[in-house]
């Protein structure tokens, strides 16, 4: 994980814009549920009223309010209305959602018993009565109401009101309102202030044993009935509140949506812009590499880790941007949002959230270690495929299509395996996910309908509650979802950062000397050289000196160290022991790239690039001018073919050459490495593929042509190298001869024989 952050820190800046948009995002996202429930509970079943305190009131109802409070109260109650004298109305002068609220907590006691006495029902009203007169209920079960109110000297009325009986079904119910008793007493000195507010308490006790949702209904009732006594459309009201909130709802959704687009942008731009620096750093310590390290790294392995490696690191980061910043603000955010609720169901989340760690931890223990598996299995798939489809020619020529049909198969199998072990592990993630999900919300709903049946919960509460527990869940989730990506990320971390890492073993010396006016003197002394991890060496005690204007060919059976000797000399390979010098300086002490500017190398395997003609033979020598190009090609026996070609130097060249001959590509590779105008040629074998004629035509015109530089041939054919100043005749690592065909042919057993197999009795008669 370390080593992902460690590539995602240099774009920090984008990382705190996207965190602050997350923010954003979270705010409206955790604040969409809230709006729903206010349109459910407010909205909906409170008709858009969202106070206790009512916006217009009778003068009638003002100054009964005003019975049931303290003088403090009864001053502030003043003090937030003024009169209409019009509408005859007090309109509420008071601003602003919080000081309304605080308005509500004052004098909500005196309102919701002001509004409870106002339709007390006909037997609550006699059984109080008959407690006030000292009486039973039955002896008033006959009387009327209004009789009852003659004979206290006040008038009464009964009206219907639709209540809710004790199976919770609503029902027209005859209600009549005590206000007028206790108006009445107050005014005829029966009943003091201080009487009111002991009565008063004692319905507040009551009022405290009710749920606190029953109780905020009561007071929106009160608002409602005052509102509508005061000639207020409540239709209008409630409509207005909908429009608001939904509107609200719309802004937020369209808010989220653009930041969420802008959190995609910038995250897709850090994940790209992290892959583009991982790509970069792997091809330019790969360039840096020596033979050594690539032997080390498989090609296909390299090929697997700058692509499916750094994509996989790319996906992640993306994804952790997107999700894991994101998944604690919103958890965060929902558990202060559910804890605001009051919804006293907190225990509910814990358990869900313990249920899908203990699970994700058991998937994470028996999939993790196939996640490391797979990457290597990847590698390993890639590299039968390269190595069958490099030699389909050859496996179709020996007939081994089956058995590589089954290598492959085998590869692949392995592979498939362990990535339908890992993704069935992985399958029991969703729908268990969606289990615990939908246990919780019919959890909630179970739960939460005994407290709405207890009045301590609302509808929309319950729907927010379960908004925001599904929120919680979902932010946990995505923590999942990402331990399910994340190992696969960390493993390609590690890849990738294992070659990033690996320092070549050849490098350039802190203090490079400069070649003045090189001349291209190559000697060895005394090199010796073996293969890492080999207990042998390849080469031995190798000493000869190779000059300007003369040849130097190395022959020997196959597998003897010539190739091996020629690639000490760019530095493919370092020497384990003694020197090789250029013009006196040991190529350990001049820089790669000044070394290698003097060296025209044509390797074993010719290798052409996707191009065309002239861009490859330029490959060595940007600048070299289509004279030089033409030239080069005409020395190196190419001008037959290109000439017939219809684009001539601009004929196209497909990756590796695979659309010219053997010999073609050999012919194009020598002059790629003559256009360049070195000083010191290396023909590794490259003379091979050529015909006996174009050979001899070839050197002809290499010795004509290069005459002041110094040539090294590998050679496998006698004939190539007849006319050489120098060869170096070679066996088991070691130099065993050195000198002309000729005093080779007396004096060397071993070149005897090569010229033997090779030469008939008239040619080595002839040449002896």
């Amino acid at each position: 994980m370390s080593r992902i952050i460690k590539n995602v820190l240099p774009y920090w800046k984008s990382i705190v814009l996207v965190f602050a948009l997350l923010i954003v995002q979270a705010v409206c996202d955790l604040s969409l549920p809230a709006y729903t429930s206010d349109i459910i509970d407010t909205g909906i079943q409170n008709g858009g009223i969202e106070h206790t305190v009512p916006e217009k009131i009778t003068k009638e109802e003002f100054d009964t309010a005003k019975l049931f409070m303290t003088e403090e109260e009864a001053q502030l109650w003043e003090q937030s209305y003024s009169y209409n004298e019009d509408d005859n109305v007090y309109e509420l002068s008071v601003k602003g959602s919080k000081n309304k609220t605080d308005l509500d907590d004052t004098l909500f006691t005196a309102l919701i018993i002001n509004n409870q006495m106002s339709s007390v029902t006909e037997s609550a009203f006699k059984s109080r009565m008959a407690e006030q007169m000292h009486v039973s209920e039955e002896q008033l079960a006959n009387v009327s109401v209004e009789d009852i109110g003659k004979s206290m000297g006040v008038e009464l009325t009964t009206f219907t009101q639709m209540m809710e009986d004790s199976d919770g079904n609503e029902v027209e119910t005859i209600c009549v309102d005590m206000r007028q008793i206790v108006k009445a007493m107050y005014s005829a000195g029966a009943m003091s202030k201080d009487d009111i507010l002991s009565m008063r308490s004692e319905f507040q006790k009551t009022i405290d044993t009710m749920g606190k949702t029953l109780v905020s209904s009561m007071g929106v009732d009160y608002a409602k009935s005052m509102d509508a006594k005061a000639g207020m459309d409540m239709d209008s009201i409630q409509t207005k509140y909908l429009w608001a909130a939904g509107l609200k709802m719309v802004a937020m959704a369209l808010l989220m949506a653009v930041t969420s687009v802008c959190i995609g942008f910038l995250a897709s731009r850090v994940g790209a812009g992290v892959a583009r620096d991982m790509r970069g750093k792997l091809y330019s310590n790969v360039m840096g590499f020596s033979n050594a390290e690539m032997d080390k790294f498989s090609t296909a392995s390299l090929i697997t880790r700058t692509t499916n490696d750094v994509q996989q690191v790319q996906m992640v980061t993306v994804i952790m941007l997107r999700m894991i910043l994101y998944a604690p603000i919103l958890g965060v955010g929902g558990i202060i949002k559910v804890v605001g609720t009051g919804a006293g169901m907190g225990w509910v989340i814990v358990m869900a959230v313990a249920v899908i760690i203990a699970f994700v931890m058991l998937l994470m223990v028996i999939a993790m270690p196939k996640f490391k598996l797979m990457q290597k299995l990847v590698d390993n798939v890639n590299l039968v495929s390269r190595e069958i489809l490099t030699g389909l020619s050859v496996i179709r020529a020996f007939g081994r299509e089956k058995k590589e049909e089954e290598r492959f198969d085998e590869a692949n199998k392995k592979l498939t395996k362990t990535m339908l072990f890992t993704n069935r592990t992985m399958t029991f993630m969703m729908p268990s996910m969606m289990f615990i999900m939908n246990g919780l919300s019919v959890l909630i709903v179970w739960v939460a309908a005994h407290r709405i049946d207890a009045g301590v919960m609302q509808v929309g509460s319950m729907t927010a509650f379960i908004t925001y527990s599904m929120l919680i869940v979902m932010s946990f989730l995505m923590l999942t979802m990402m331990s399910v990506m994340l190992p696969r990320a960390m493993v390609a971390a590690d890849r990738i950062d294992e070659v990033i890492n690996t320092h070549s073993s050849i490098e350039d010396s802190e203090n490079p000397e400069t070649i003045e006016s090189a001349k291209g003197v190559v000697e060895f002394n005394h090199v010796n050289f073996m293969y890492p991890g080999a207990k042998a060496n390849a080469l031995e005690d190798i000493t000869f000196k190779a000059e300007p204007g003369k040849t130097t060919a190395i022959i020997g059976s196959t597998g003897c160290g010539k190739s091996t000797l020629v690639n000490l000399i760019p530095r493919l390979y370092d020497v384990t022991g003694g020197s090789i010098t250029i013009d006196g300086h040991d190529i350990r002490n001049i820089s790669m790239h000044d070394l290698r500017s003097e060296l025209g190398y044509v390797p074993q395997k010719g290798m052409l690039f996707s191009g065309t003609i002239a861009s490859n033979l330029r490959f060595g020598n940007p600048d070299a001018s289509d004279e030089d190009v033409v030239k080069a090609a005409q020395i190196a026996q190419a001008t037959e073919f290109i000439d017939n070609k219809a684009e001539k130097y601009d004929s196209p060249i497909a990756q590796g050459g695979t659309n010219v001959s053997g010999g073609q590509k050999q012919r194009l590779s020598i002059a790629r490495a003559i256009a360049k105008h070195p000083r010191v040629f290396i023909f590794d074998d490259s003379f091979s593929a050529l015909d006996l004629k174009t050979d001899a035509i070839l050197r002809k015109e290499l010795a004509a042509n290069v005459s002041d530089a110094t040539v090294i041939i590998v050679a496998q054919r006698i004939s190539t190298i007849l006319h050489a100043d120098q060869i170096l005749v070679m066996d088991d690592g070691k130099i065993v001869g050195k000198g002309t065909h000729e005093e080779l042919m007396k004096t060397c057993e071993t070149y005897q024989q090569i010229a033997s197999s090779q030469l008939s009795a008239k040619e080595l008669g002839k040449e002896a």
